[in-house]
């Protein structure tokens, strides 16, 4: 259990801090998720430094460092080409506002450790100790992570209550190192989820990526529900829950068990999974609870979900302040999973130029995981990744044989007309109708209002 670090030269920068700190007189550890990465197995991917030594002490002793949370005694120190933060021993103050302390004071190792949120995160490291490794344990950490337990550290009440963003945070730790919640933080994150209106959505935004960038996204979703803390990240979910679907499209159940096995289906093939994809899937059908109808014969529909759902989607995206980006690609991802259905009646031109959307294979791996996870009918999957592939040697939008600046020179005047015989125009050139310049320069002097004469001088004057 007890891996060695295995990115050398941040350890060696880190030993390279601590050094500095001991020979001026003062205690010194590695500390928090360093500590627990290497004890669960996990890459370490960076160290935080505690210490004895005073802010004060901390900038005297590296010259170029600075203070990041002068009140909370926190110092940045760049060492080999890393930047460690190295914080003073501190006890916190009283919360006001369920994330950050009005006040701090300095104190030992032992007091530091147990105001921290959970026992895998108290655990501080000798970086000097021969063999190296060993951990210096006040709060049951090593016997928690040997058990892959999340525990809060004292009274759950009590730690969710001073930083509610803690209740997030045991859910990601939950699903990103793969332990359990012991019974009793488990009830006090059911309890207290309430609390988590009081931190800010960007923060809320961040614990909820990592969720969902996770392997575990389906359990970590599960969890959210389950303890109430969706409540105040997306209540739109809760809808989805007993939301029955036609038993022929969806043997699986009901909307939310279809979303579940989307997310759990997600990854499993080895690809890399985009934020963007990730949300796609939990989000795709959340316009189908308020679209849902049955008719006099029990039919169920759900007309216009795909609208609808991208309307909502875009609403709680941006309630969760993300950003524009993400927004669009995440709502039209929405907008767009249903025409999906379509694929083989599509004219070759409108299939062309669906497949040409930006985030597409995004969009294509959404419509393999909503087939997989309901009827299990893959033909148009199949269909869409042999069209992809015919035309891997060609753009599939390539450049058009006649432009706005081509109806300018011959005499139009700009206006509705442009667009519309430019997309004609454009129709028929992936269609393959029109393949050259001459002829798409033809056609335009059929349908549009240009003198014969002069589509001929332009003609000879392109050399066409």
């Amino acid at each position: 259990m007890a891996r060695f670090m295995e990115n050398l030269p941040l350890r060696k920068a880190a030993e390279a801090v601590a050094h500095v700190l001991a020979g001026a007189g003062h205690t010194v550890y590695f500390v928090g998720g360093c500590v627990r990465d290497r004890l669960l197995g996990y890459p370490v991917k960076d160290i935080d430094i505690a210490t004895s030594a005073r802010p004060e002490e901390v900038l005297c002793l590296f010259p170029g460092a600075w203070e990041v949370g002068a009140a909370f005694g926190v110092v940045l120190v760049r060492r080999d080409g890393f930047c460690f933060e190295v914080a003073t021993f501190r006890r916190d103050g009283r919360y006001r506002d369920g994330r950050r302390p009005e006040s701090v004071c300095f104190t030992d190792a032992e007091e530091d450790a147990r105001r921290r949120d959970f026992t895998m995160n108290g655990l501080f490291e000798d970086p000097f100790s021969v063999p190296p490794g060993r951990v210096v344990d006040y709060v049951g950490g090593v016997a928690d992570i040997r058990a892959r337990v999340l525990r809060c550290i004292g009274e759950p009440d009590l730690r969710f209550g001073e930083d509610s963003l803690r209740l997030m945070r045991a859910v990601r730790f939950a699903v990103t190192r793969e332990v359990q919640v012991e019974e009793e933080t488990y009830a006090a994150v059911c309890r207290n989820a309430p609390l988590l209106a009081r931190i800010a959505p960007e923060r809320i935004r961040e614990e909820l990526d990592r969720i969902l960038l996770s392997p575990g996204r389906k359990r970590g979703v599960e969890m959210l529900v389950e303890t109430g803390l969706m409540k105040h990240v997306i209540p739109e979910l809760y809808g989805m829950v007993g939301c029955t679907q036609p038993p022929q499209w969806h043997p699986e159940g009901d909307v939310y068990t279809h979303t579940l096995m989307m997310l759990d289906e997600l990854g499993k093939d080895g690809a890399p999974v985009s934020l963007e994809l990730a949300l796609g899937v939990l989000l795709h059908d959340v316009g189908k609870p308020p679209c849902r109808q049955v008719d006099e014969t029990g039919r169920i529909r759900f007309s216009g979900h795909d609208k609808a759902g991208a309307a909502m989607a875009r609403e709680i995206l941006r309630r969760l302040k993300y950003s524009n980006a993400v927004v669009d690609a995440v709502s039209a991802m929405v907008e767009r999973h249903m025409r999906f259905m379509n694929v083989q009646q599509m004219k070759k031109s409108t299939l062309r130029m669906f497949m040409s959307s930006p985030r597409f294979r995004d969009e294509l791996e959404l419509h393999r995981l909503d087939c997989l996870s309901s009827n299990g009918l893959m033909d148009n999957w199949q269909f869409v990744r042999d069209s992809m592939d015919s035309y891997r040697d060609a753009p599939l939008v390539p450049p058009p044989l006649v432009t706005g600046r081509d109806l300018v020179n011959l005499g139009l005047s700009p206006g509705p007309d442009f667009k519309n015989w430019l997309s004609r125009l454009q129709e028929l050139q992936l269609e393959g109708t029109l393949r050259t310049r001459k002829e798409a320069l033809l056609l335009l002097g059929q349908i549009a209002p240009v003198e014969q004469n002069t589509l001929a001088e332009y003609l000879e004057k392109l050399a066409l």
